[in-house]
């Protein structure tokens, strides 16, 4: 099965369709996750939700992976790909309850999307010793870490996020321990040379996909809304908040950093960096802004719940520290702007009591724009 390999011939492996297909089922996946956190805004609903990130963004920037290395358009690959959804869209229905009675069924999609990837990615490989090896011991990995997914699953659910974070302790491990497996030895980050234009990509996509799920959730609920002066206000600060952060995110630093793994020396120890863990806090951010949009725009005035607060300033704040965390992974360079963004968005929780909901939305959009504006304007810039 070789020929399922992508011809690596120089140019840019672009991202085929089948892939942006792919992807329609984690907008469903990030939806739920928005939805459970809304629901569930206390300290155990924030460490379940986080989970539940960790887990989505793990299946699917491992997916990424593979297809960076399988060609797209060959027909088995697609299969494969269309099995890996059917099995996302159960792990994304069984998201809202994988705490009460869909966590076995949450776990098991999960579990199964990780090993039988892998599998499939054995078979494709097997001509390529250096890679077929690296997969294998990927594969003991995920396979240690679907046994206590399931174990969690089985559990009471009480007991249940206690499995589910060991599982997901072993599967983030991995890349960082080089996969080391006792009779197989450890990768190294030469057997993860990537194609890194593709890389970029489609990280870029998958944060549009929040971004726009951000949109959707603040449209849904606007137009159900009594179109009034504060909530016209929420509504536009959301909007603005949104664009501020794809303002952000997709600047000149974006396509630099494609350049940058593209001709990197180690480009698997780059693409470990700066786009496997890296985004994860991005991800988390823009999910945190789409919840506390949505908490605006149905109570844009009176008093501002602590929890509100939280999402309000802490969003923005996970946003800008995940992009200055890649912009270190990718440059070792400090974001200072964005480091500074943070700070002042902690600093805001001093006016917590002397605003409304929708006066702190417009604070926190306007350090975002801020930030955005500063990287934008300051005289010799650098990525």
């Amino acid at each position: 099965m070789s020929s399922l390999l992508r011809v690596r011939d120089g140019g840019e492996a672009r991202v085929g369709f089948v892939e942006l297909f792919f992807d329609l089922v984690f907008v469903f996946a990030i939806t739920q996750v928005s939805h459970f956190l809304l629901e569930n805004l206390t300290w155990l609903g924030a460490l379940q939700a986080a989970m539940m990130v960790a887990a989505v963004w793990w299946a699917w920037i491992y997916t990424s992976w593979i297809t960076n290395w399988l060609d797209p358009q060959r027909p088995a690959v697609q299969i494969g790909l269309f099995v890996l959804m059917a099995a996302g869209l159960v792990m994304s229905a069984a998201l809202p309850h994988a705490f009460d009675d869909t966590g076995l069924a949450f776990a098991a999609s999960f579990a199964f999307i990780q090993v039988g990837r892998t599998v499939f990615m054995i078979l494709a490989c097997y001509d390529d010793a250096g890679l077929r090896r690296n997969f294998q011991r990927i594969l003991v990995w995920l396979s240690i870490s679907a046994v206590l997914w399931i174990m969690g699953g089985l559990a009471e659910p009480d007991q249940r996020l206690w499995w589910w974070l060991g599982a997901l302790a072993i599967e983030y491990a991995g890349p960082i321990l080089y996969f080391r497996t006792p009779g197989l030895g450890r990768s190294t980050t030469q057997d993860w040379n990537v194609e890194g234009a593709h890389m970029a990509e489609r990280v870029g996509l998958f944060t549009i996909i929040c971004l726009g799920e951000t949109l959707l959730i603040s449209g849904a609920t606007f137009a159900e809304m009594d179109w009034t002066m504060p909530v016209i206000a929420a509504f536009g600060s959301a909007i603005v908040s949104t664009i501020a952060m794809w303002w952000l995110y997709f600047s000149r630093a974006h396509e630099v950093a494609s350049h940058t793994i593209a001709h990197a020396e180690d480009p698997g120890a780059l693409a470990r960096r700066g786009y496997t863990y890296s985004p994860l806090l991005v991800v988390a951010g823009i999910i945190v802004v789409a919840v506390s949009d949505e908490l605006v725009l149905a109570h844009p005035l009176g008093h501002t719940e602590p929890a509100m607060a939280l999402t309000l300033l802490g969003g923005p704040a996970l946003f800008l520290l995940g992009s200055a965390v890649a912009t270190w992974a990718i440059w070792r360079i400090i974001a200072w702007p964005r480091l500074i963004g943070c700070a002042v968005l902690i600093g805001g929780w001093l006016l917590v009591p002397m605003v409304t909901p929708v006066m702190l939305s417009l604070f926190s959009t306007g350090v975002l724009v801020a930030v955005a504006a500063w990287e934008t304007v300051r005289p010799g810039a650098k990525p």
